[in-house]
């Protein structure tokens, strides 16, 4: 059986051609430092971004921007009509919103992670969904992240945010085909059908 390639992420001069409004976007950050080197979670919006990647559902591909690239990343959210992510609402929105020229929070969001918190009332990593539910696991970790970054090796640091983003992408489909995902039980590791029902809201166009 053919191993399926990684996706890969298109040029964004390709990408945005007739992308005018994004009904849904799938979104990823990596950070250029850790929450150590910021003092602690509760100084999360110090941390630096290092790079984003987004899955268009309108164009049906990837694109990744740089550090050097966030008025692109800002025209592409400035679009988007609803953003979908893991742990976006803790994590990648808040650490974004001091690169963005308007109210990031704005757009309507759907978070995977907090809609499995509302369901079985405990956290679980993205590995852990994409093993038991996809049949896959991510390339890397958080703090290999950093790393990937400092030693500028922005290749694999792409890759890796890219997978993430399909991992996501592939959960959210998962979930809206058959409404629940495998989670394991946080004591016994036993695995369970979790249902799960997305509420979503798109951003009414043209409001940016």
């Amino acid at each position: 059986m053919k191993q399926k390639q990684n996706p890969i992420a298109t040029p964004r001069a390709k990408w945005q051609i007739g992308a005018s409004s994004m009904s849904k976007i799938v979104l990823d950050i990596e950070t250029k430092n850790t929450f150590a080197d910021v003092g602690g979670k509760e100084n999360l919006k110090n941390l630096d971004v290092s790079v984003t990647c987004v899955y268009s559902y309108d164009t049906d591909s990837y694109v990744c921007f740089n550090e050097h690239e966030m008025e692109g990343l800002t025209e592409t959210l400035k679009k988007a009509r609803l953003i979908i992510g893991f742990s976006i609402n803790r994590f990648d929105i808040p650490v974004l919103e001091k690169y963005m020229p308007f109210n990031l929070t704005a757009i309507p969001r759907l978070d995977l992670l907090e809609e499995i918190e509302y369901a079985t009332g405990s956290r679980i990593s993205l590995d852990l969904l994409a093993k038991h539910n996809l049949g896959t696991q991510k390339t890397y970790h958080g703090l290999e992240a950093v790393r990937l970054y400092r030693e500028g090796n922005m290749k694999e640091l792409i890759e890796y945010c890219t997978k993430d983003v399909e991992i996501t992408k592939n959960l959210y489909d998962l979930v809206r085909r058959q409404r629940y995902l495998l989670i394991p039980d946080r004591f016994t590791g036993e695995l369970k059908k979790v249902k799960l029902e997305l509420q979503e809201e798109l951003l009414p166009t043209g409001l940016f």
